[in-house]
């Protein structure tokens, strides 16, 4: 599996709601399981412009990324931005193959 990082920005409804997000992402870490997916962490972000909770999950690939993205950001909540995490001994490999 691969792993994954999601950045969560609240929307305008996200944000009236607030007092739901931790049900939110509740409900959020079991659609990741739900599709194949292991929670690694959850934080919140403090002085971010965009952004306001992460995820970091491993997944089996990028296709399940995207329908637990999508399922999660169908609430309305939230908007997203996904990334592909490389592990040091992953990021190593990449480096080690360059000509």
């Amino acid at each position: 599996m691969n792993t994954y990082m999601i950045l969560f920005g609240f929307t305008d409804q996200g944000i009236r709601n607030i007092k739901e997000s931790p049900a939110r992402v509740e409900a959020a870490k079991e659609t990741v399981r739900a599709m194949g997916g292991e929670m690694k962490d959850f934080y919140g972000i403090l002085g971010h412009p965009h952004y306001d909770t992460i995820f970091i999950f491993d997944a089996p690939d990028e296709e399940a990324v995207a329908k637990m993205v999508l399922a999660i950001a169908a609430g309305g909540n939230v908007r997203t931005e996904t990334h592909r995490l490389f592990r040091e001994d992953e990021y190593r490999e990449v480096v080690s193959g360059l000509p």
